[in-house]
């Protein structure tokens, strides 16, 4: 708020305000350009001109020297007086020619008063300060007229002192108002701590959302690249077998019709030679000399050597002719076939909208494993934890996830050792927590992919199939088709390689597993 004595250095000794467009006389006084000229002008019949301040003398008018400097202040000074008064909209009643902002209130003198006029103030007790305030008949009682000094606690309302010893608040439990207005504050102030608190962790689940949303943008983009890359992928997969397949149509079409070509070629000499010989034998039988026609060879003679000497190849019969037309289909069928890889392995669930947010369940971790803050990765410890044995914690080295799957189509990744034993899969909740038979493929309530020796295979309700190829890469894809009834296994490879599909019934949620003898085992690793 500005000060009452900043004010007072800056008012103008002529027309006592703010100064205006101020100029500064040789002795160093500063007044108002308009308020110094009207001087001036009125000791101009004398021939001497004098300060209005300090009377020093001047043979001549005086020259005005504008104060820039002065000038900046006094502007500064009205900018922010009038954003004061913005701001509380009270001015002090006694400031009648320029209007001060107020500092404080007098409840008993009904009026606000500004830095000046505060220090001369009555100090006397019943004049009673406060915040500036518009509303001062409001601080006083509607019945008796007097200042609220009391609070009744029993009717929770400010009353005065008539009101407290004959009024209708007589005999009623009351406060002085500081001491009820302390105790409201400490109330408010432990309203205000709880909704800082509440603001927080509105804060913090709101930057949380955020930071999901962005992951949920980046996610939704990687997928979409990802597709977009599938596609582009799978269309340059099939013009490539299309080329391959037209251009081998094309290349048998040719073979065909060149062999065919030039046997047509053959044929049609042949056919020119048999009718040579078909008019010979026509002009024989229409002679009449018999001399002529007996002269003649023998009929036979006139047949090709080949068909009446008979050919060791052929028996004395006219080689078989193959027709042609025909294509070979084995390139266009392992085309087909090609295609049919491709679209089973999308219909699949491979290419689902994304992977299934697994978080691992500590209340089921046995004992020698160490669940990783996020929840996400477990490692084979030597070290025993200290976590209550429990009906739901597996004695081996286990953990289900917290959440289970009792419809849709889901998958989730894991990256796994390819050195160390592990084991990963689903299981029903109601799996035996105790024993060997707790172990996920070793009863008919799990099913899973398992390392062991240097081997792979899957293992449902102890019954084992050893995989044909060992695993290469070190992430694994698990992928679940609930209502079809289908549990498949991938390597994350490229391609990506299918491993193995469980067939069987869901009777119950599916809930992920991690088996880990050795290293760890990281669930969707980043």
């Amino acid at each position: 708020m500005a000060s009452a004595e900043l004010r007072d250095e800056l008012l103008c000794s002529i027309c006592l305000s703010v100064f205006k467009d101020p100029v500064m006389l040789r002795c160093g006084h500063n007044f108002c350009r308009v308020c110094i000229d009207q001087a001036l002008d009125t000791q101009d019949g004398s021939g001497v001109y004098s300060c209005p301040e300090c009377r020093e003398e001047f043979q001549e008018r005086p020259a005005l020297m504008r104060n820039l400097y002065l000038h900046n202040v006094a502007e500064r000074f009205l900018v922010t007086q009038k954003e004061e008064e913005e701001i509380t909209g009270i001015c002090c009643t006694y400031c009648v020619d320029s209007p001060v902002p107020a500092v404080r209130s007098c409840l008993h003198c009904e009026a606000s008063l500004c830095d000046k006029h505060l220090r001369v103030h009555s100090k006397s007790p019943e004049h009673v300060l406060s915040d500036p305030s518009t509303s001062l008949e409001k601080r006083k009682c509607s019945v008796h007229k007097e200042l609220l000094k009391y609070y009744c606690t029993q009717d929770a309302v400010s009353i005065c002192v008539s009101c407290s010893l004959a009024g209708e608040h007589r005999g009623h439990r009351v406060e002085m108002l500081d001491e009820a207005f302390e105790k409201k504050k400490k109330k408010l102030m432990i309203v205000l701590q709880k909704l800082t608190t509440k603001k927080k962790e509105t804060e913090d689940r709101v930057q949380s959302l955020e930071e999901r949303k962005k992951k949920a943008q980046d996610k939704a983009s990687g997928e979409a690249e990802r597709v977009t890359a599938l596609c582009t992928d799978i269309r340059r997969r099939v013009d490539d077998l299309e080329k391959k397949v037209l251009s081998e149509i094309s290349r048998q079409e040719k073979e065909e019709s060149r062999s065919l070509s030039a046997l047509i070629h053959q044929l049609e000499i042949k056919k020119d030679e048999l009718s040579r010989k078909m008019r010979h034998i026509e002009e024989l039988c229409n002679m009449t000399d018999p001399l002529t026609v007996l002269q003649e060879p023998d009929t036979g003679d006139l047949c090709d050597p080949e068909e009446e000497g008979g050919d060791e190849d052929t028996g004395g019969h006219d080689k078989p002719l193959h027709d042609g037309g025909d294509l070979d289909v084995a390139v266009i069928s392992h085309t087909l076939h090609t295609l049919c890889e491709v679209i089973t392995g999308i219909r699949r669930g491979i290419y689902v909208e994304g992977p299934a947010d697994i978080l691992l369940d500590v209340n089921t971790a046995g004992n020698n494993l160490l669940i990783s803050d996020d929840l996400k990765t477990a490692t084979r410890t030597q070290e025993k934890q200290k976590r209550p044995e429990t009906a739901e914690r597996f004695q081996s080295s286990q953990v289900m996830s917290r959440r289970g799957f009792t419809s849709g189509r889901h998958y989730w990744d894991v990256e796994i050792s390819r050195s160390g034993g592990w084991r990963v899969g689903m299981c029903y909740p109601s799996i035996d927590r105790r024993g060997d038979q707790s172990l996920i493929g070793e009863n008919n309530k799990s099913w899973s992919l398992r390392r062991y020796d240097n081997q792979y295979s899957v293992r449902h309700d102890r019954k084992e199939i050893q995989l044909p190829d060992k695993i290469s890469s070190d992430r694994v894809r698990i992928c679940l088709d609930y209502g079809v009834g289908q549990l498949s296994f991938y390597e994350l490879c490229d391609p990506i390689r299918h491993l193995h599909t469980f067939t069987a019934a869901f009777s119950e949620p599916l809930h992920a597993v991690l088996c880990v003898f050795t290293d760890a085992v990281y669930v969707n690793p980043g």
